[in-house]
């Protein structure tokens, strides 16, 4: 895979939190995890915009988070 390489800033404890992370072993290297971490961001903005294509609209609020609630994932 080719990659290009940018320039981005963050939050100290942000940063502290992905490093502690990958030491952990989620990811190989900072730039894995951020890459995955845009690659799941994209992923759930076009499944969002998919979903708001199906159903005419955005879901209401209260459907997504009794989804998110169904799924045990935190609030948005």
């Amino acid at each position: 895979m080719t990659a290009e390489r940018v320039t981005v800033s963050l939050p100290p404890e942000l940063l502290r939190d992905a490093r502690e992370a990958i030491a952990a072993g989620a990811a190989s290297s900072l730039s894995a995890f951020v890459a995955d971490a845009l690659r799941t961001q994209l992923s759930r903005a076009r499944a969002l915009a998919e979903l708001e294509r199906v159903l005419g609209g955005r879901p209401p609020r209260e459907a997504l988070d009794a989804v998110r609630r169904d799924l045990g994932l935190a609030p948005a």
